[in-house]
């Protein structure tokens, strides 16, 4: 996993495959985010958490 935006609203992060399953909130988004835990479904390469949008995209989509 790597950090893309780290203070930007929305937040935005590019995940790989090896990083699935993939629930938020998670260390890329940081201890100032608490909502319940939820699994993102990835819909062409993209994952939009709909607690605090931050959004995750995977690279190696195919």
């Amino acid at each position: 996993m790597s950090r893309q935006n780290s203070n930007e609203v929305p937040r935005q992060f590019k995940v790989s495959r090896k990083d699935l399953p993939l629930a938020c909130p998670n260390q890329l988004v940081g201890a100032g985010i608490a909502h319940p835990r939820v699994f993102m479904r990835f819909q062409d390469g993209r994952a939009v958490c709909p607690y605090c949008s931050t959004e995750y995209l995977l690279e190696d989509s195919g």
